[in-house]
């Protein structure tokens, strides 16, 4: 059975998951970079927030060693994985490419 997360992120639109900590200068400083790509993109892409401090076991599942890490998932499957911050520009082709 697939639990909520696995439906949120097996679709057709790629899904931007964000893990993130509250405590993270480094995810604070990618916020306003992920809401602006967001808003721009539409509904190219959905952008989910994951606090790894209240979802480990999803953090632990995917492999997350640090954050913030961005992976981006299409019809369920790792598009692309990055860690640390990245450029509204990488971010935006990165979605594209999916």
């Amino acid at each position: 059975m697939k639990g909520k997360f696995d439906k949120l992120i097996d679709q057709e639109t790629p899904v931007l998951v964000d893990f993130y900590a509250d405590w993270c200068g480094p995810c604070q400083m990618m916020a306003p970079v992920l809401k602006e790509v967001a808003q721009e993109m539409g509904n190219k892409v959905k952008v989910i927030k994951i606090d790894v401090d209240k979802n480990q076991p999803i953090a632990q599942r995917f492999g997350v060693r640090s954050i913030p890490t961005l992976v981006l998932f299409k019809n369920g499957k790792i598009i692309e994985n990055r860690a640390g911050v990245m450029t509204k520009r990488d971010l935006t082709r990165m979605i594209e490419s999916a």
